[in-house]
């Protein structure tokens, strides 16, 4: 399985990204290639896409130390320094022209999250400071605007100069509330992964640090000790947000949409992908904060937050995107993220608690990966497929929301991984 995920990544995935998505005019990414595959290049240009693909490249770069990976990530990263920073008010925009001119100014907190997401990882993987630095100030953006001071947690968006904001949506699919699950997995998520370069590097540095060859020494790592304190509060009240707040503790579902005061809104809903997806960062996040009594509360949660997943489970391997237990609508398309996420979960759950059903799990949807979503001839995966295995060509192979990200992580996790 090793060996077949990492043929996928370097000769499926990321070949499709470096041969057919650099805009070698405008710089950075093409915004846009259709399910049809048509290039869009006049296409906006998302942060989330940018964020995206510079975690890809740089973790695959961290990984494998090819040159054309780190060569492409630090494409990444100097475009967003040079186009999605704001430079007067802070934070990221949300999207820009193809020509890297601002056009949604607003600032999503789910953007700015996956913003550090990727300037971690580069740090991570190159030592590089500015990099780091910007990543820094990111993390101090979302504390000042978006963390809720009298209830807990951190809301979802608000104007260019941090002002409110009426419609607070991700996405048009989302419900407008001022604080979602998926925004506070998407912040526990870069916090935890620049808790880790922070703590690696400096490790680095005193253990006299050879980099490979093309990658940055890291001289000069002088976070503050205050700061990394600051962090490290800021994880572990993320995970309490999760085990306390997010988490329902009937269903062991994680409920979605929540007003400011966390009473759960918007009806029944249930995000299997989002469910398993979450199980493993939880995970995570606790691992690399290291402290034992926290990780022993939530490694039971993450067993119980991956059962409840199997919910979504089909008898071919896949699993579903989500449920309206309201209305009875069940979205029962295999999309690519849920499919990512799915295995991940259960190869997490049989790792670390010798379940060797969850092994058959995480086999059983790589083997339907394999045979429906992989696009053999075109690259990358197929946005989903239906219960009737019909190719989904109407939602992009590349754009706003499809980045190699969900899946490329799915194959470095796996490589990566110590079974």
């Amino acid at each position: 399985m090793k060996a077949e995920v990492r043929d996928v990544l370097e000769n499926n995935i990321l070949s499709f990204w470096l041969e057919k998505m650099v805009d070698k005019e405008n710089g950075g990414f093409y915004g846009q290639m259709t399910g049809e595959g048509q290039l869009v290049k006049t296409a906006d240009k998302g942060c989330i896409l940018n964020a995206r693909i510079l975690w890809s490249f740089s973790a695959a770069y961290r990984v494998l130390r090819k040159p054309e990976y780190l060569e492409a990530a630090t494409r990444a990263k100097d475009y967003i320094i040079n186009h999605f920073i704001d430079k007067e008010y802070g934070g990221t925009y949300w999207s820009l022209d193809y020509k890297g001119q601002p056009r949604d100014t607003k600032k999503q907190f789910y953007a700015i999250g996956f913003t550090i997401y990727g300037l971690s990882e580069y740090a991570r993987a190159t030592g590089d400071r500015e990099a780091l630095d910007y990543a820094i100030s990111l993390y101090e953006c979302i504390e000042e605007h978006s963390f809720d001071r009298e209830y807990n947690g951190y809301i979802e968006a608000c104007t260019r100069e941090w002002g409110e904001i009426a419609d607070m949506r991700l996405s048009e699919l989302d419900a407008n509330y001022p604080k979602s699950q998926n925004t506070h997995l998407h912040i526990i998520e870069p916090y935890t992964n620049l808790y880790r370069c922070i703590k690696e590097l400096k490790a680095a540095e005193s253990c006299n640090y050879v980099p490979a060859i093309g990658s940055v020494l890291p001289i000069g790592i002088t976070v503050p000790d205050e700061f990394v304190v600051r962090l490290e509060s800021s994880l572990r009240n993320l995970i309490t947000i999760f085990t306390d707040k997010i988490l329902n503790p009937e269903t062991h579902h994680l409920d979605l949409f929540f007003d400011m005061d966390w009473t759960r809104q918007a009806g029944r809903l249930e995000s299997y992908g989002h469910d398993i997806e979450c199980s493993w960062l939880m995970h995570e996040a606790a691992l690399v904060l290291g402290d034992e009594t926290v990780l022993r509360k939530v490694e039971n949660i993450v067993q119980m937050v991956a059962k409840a997943s199997e919910k979504g489970l089909n008898e071919d391997g896949s699993m579903v995107h989500e449920a309206n237990l309201d209305t009875g609508y069940v979205d029962t398309d295999r999309h690519w993220w849920v499919q990512a996420e799915n295995v991940v979960g259960w190869i997490n759950i049989w790792q670390y608690f010798g379940d060797e059903s969850a092994l058959q799990k995480a086999l059983r949807c790589w083997q339907y990966i394999k045979l429906n979503l992989i696009d053999r001839e075109g690259g990358e995966w197929w946005w989903s497929r239906d219960p009737e295995r019909n190719i989904n060509r109407k939602d992009d192979k590349a754009g706003f929301w499809k980045c190699p990200y969900h899946n490329s992580r799915m194959c470095l996790e796996l490589i990566e991984r110590d079974f």
